[in-house]
């Protein structure tokens, strides 16, 4: 998931307009001295940010959350500018990051509210303090609602932040810092590194950053927990995802199948949550075929820029390359094509709403996280096996069931799947009101809601009793 779109000069960053390929702005990348100089700046800010009250940072949040619906339009632009995101898509990504900030600001202080603990004396309880400088590293997928995740929460819990971004959207986190300063964060508490990924490892390592969040592929996963892990500090890794929807033959077929095509195409398919594996009974299997094929068909390549656009470019054409190279490999293998898959001729990172059958080990529409439009429908004799094939996966993030009776869809979502996500008869999809992550390859630590916010915090044991008086010590 990290970026590669992003044409990188001495020290010049460049955009590339996925749609068209044409160049966009250039920018000034940061040196790895700059980087270092903003975290001990953080930290010298976050000295004083940690010693004001919820009231008053719970203000500033809201009012970010005020200037993104102000500007709505202008980033949804800016989104579709450089990673190609529709328009529609990218006003709702705005909108859910000023709910986001909103829902932070008033709940972040019940979330950090001090726990009582019964010792049997004296006074004991839980305190949650603020650790310092979090490092955020973050795709390009969601630009604004990524680095908002865990930003919001994070200067509410009373740490500072410095954001590493993909390099195919360094407007997008220019934007970022830019609305948390007018919304009054201080200057120096929230900074935007345009900075290059060979140097994230000797800033992780800078005495002034306290942790790190990254959302990105396993690799970087993997290289980012070996670096934080070499200086004992703390991260919180979501990574990649095949996230598969079990579906069962007690379901309603059309209906079934408008959820996974919502579900695989959120984002262009291009989301660590979209569904990407549809494991189909066999009874159904034919039926749901047909019906997936009528979803996904409705999802036409257009203009990102122009209302009405429900499908845009991939972020970069070398990305559909390796997309259209997996599904080519899973036909030669055995799989079935029934929609899509042509490579147009045109200029631009376009790929067509993609439907492969069939889908079977060895394929890499079965093994491998396929980051595109592209959905693969698996067979599976019975309900046992459709859990057996969505858990044997490296991948742990999202799980759907999808099913006519709600008690078996809850007691398999529950206590059957093998993922920190599992929705019945709706797609999977991240909120500040529930944790988001997963497990396995999927990554560890969680976002969002009391559990998000509880990861850059000391979670502190505080035990108060009064001296007892000393008795005097009689002399004969």
């Amino acid at each position: 998931m990290m970026a590669d779109g992003a044409d990188r000069a001495s020290n010049q960053v460049r955009t590339v307009n996925p749609a068209t390929g044409e160049a966009g702005k250039s920018y000034t990348a940061h040196s790895l001295d700059d980087a270092r100089a903003a975290a001990k700046a953080a930290r010298a800010a976050y000295g004083q940010w940690r010693r004001t009250s919820f009231t008053d940072r719970a203000a500033i949040i809201r009012k970010a959350a005020e200037l993104l619906r102000a500007r709505a339009d202008d980033y949804a632009a800016l989104m579709t500018a450089e990673m190609g995101k529709t328009l529609t898509e990218g006003r709702a990504e705005i909108e859910k990051c000023a709910f986001h900030c909103d829902w932070f600001a008033d709940h972040a202080e019940s979330y950090l509210a001090n726990e009582p603990v019964d010792l049997g004396g004296g006074e004991a309880f839980v305190t949650f303090n603020p650790i310092g400088v979090v490092l955020a590293i973050m795709p390009w997928n969601f630009p604004f609602w990524q680095v908002i995740r865990f930003a919001a929460p994070a200067l509410m819990a009373g740490n500072g932040a410095l954001l590493k971004h993909a390099s195919n959207v360094p407007g997008c986190a220019l934007a970022i810092e830019e609305v948390l300063h007018d919304a009054g964060v201080p200057h120096d508490l929230f900074r935007t590194l345009i900075l290059p990924s060979s140097e994230i490892e000797a800033l992780i390592k800078d005495e002034n950053i306290a942790a790190i969040t990254l959302t990105g592929s396993v690799p970087a996963g993997r290289s980012v927990a070996t670096a934080a892990g070499s200086v004992l500090k703390k991260c919180v890794l979501e990574l990649g995802g095949a996230d598969a929807y079990l579906v069962l033959e007690d379901a309603d077929i059309p209906a079934a199948a408008k959820v996974a095509a919502t579900a695989r195409m959120v984002n262009g398919g291009q989301s660590c949550i979209a569904g990407k594996r549809f494991i189909v009974l066999e009874a159904v299997k034919p039926q749901f075929e047909q019906a997936l094929v009528e979803a996904m068909a409705v999802f036409k390549m257009g203009d990102p820029a122009q209302e009405g656009t429900n499908l845009g470019p991939l972020q970069s054409v070398k990305a559909r390359d390796e997309i259209h190279q997996q599904v080519e490999k899973s036909i030669a293998n055995g799989a079935r094509l029934l929609l899509g898959g042509e490579v147009p001729d045109r200029p631009g990172a376009w790929y067509p709403a993609t439907v492969l059958t069939d889908v079977a080990p060895g394929q890499p529409a079965h093994d491998e996280e396929v980051f595109g439009p592209v959905a693969a429908i698996i067979a599976a004799r019975d309900e046992a096996e459709a859990i057996a094939i969505a858990n044997a996966s490296e991948f742990g993030l999202g799980s759907g069931v999808l099913t006519g009776d709600l008690d078996r869809g809850r007691r398999i979502a529950a206590n059957e799947l093998e993922a920190g996500m599992s929705f019945v008869n709706e797609n999977v999809r991240s909120d500040p009101r529930m944790p988001f992550g997963g497990v396995k390859n999927s990554g560890f630590g969680r976002e969002c809601a009391a559990y998000g916010i509880r990861e850059f915090v000391n979670i502190k044991a505080v035990h108060v009793k009064a001296l007892e008086a000393s008795k005097p010590t009689r002399v004969e």
